[in-house]
């Protein structure tokens, strides 16, 4: 079953200028990982500091198993560095049939 994850962020205001590479940096590695079928960063209208990671991927496990390299010296990213609190992470995989 596909799952969608949205990651918030509340980035550090004096690191706006250093967050688009901090975070094409990090999104690289995990658009690459296997499963991921994509991905966006959205920016709230209201206040540029907060910032919604959409992915997309195959599976549920395809996106456990990402978060667990994420979690290895292998797998470590420069995120926390742009970051002014912790990331708030909800994995939604499934659906409700609208019959539309």
């Amino acid at each position: 079953m596909t799952a969608t994850v949205h990651l918030a962020l509340q980035l550090d205001p004096n690191a706006l200028d250093r967050a688009a590479a901090v975070l094409t940096e990090t999104l690289t590695a995990t658009r690459a990982w296997p499963g991921n079928e994509g991905l966006e960063v959205i920016v709230d209208d209201a206040d540029p500091t907060h910032v919604m990671v959409v992915e997309s991927w195959a599976t549920a496990a395809d996106h456990a198993a990402y978060a667990e390299w994420r979690t290895t010296p292998e797998g470590v990213s420069r995120l926390g560095e742009i970051l002014a609190a912790p990331p708030v992470k909800t994995v939604f995989s499934e659906r409700i049939p609208l019959g539309l």
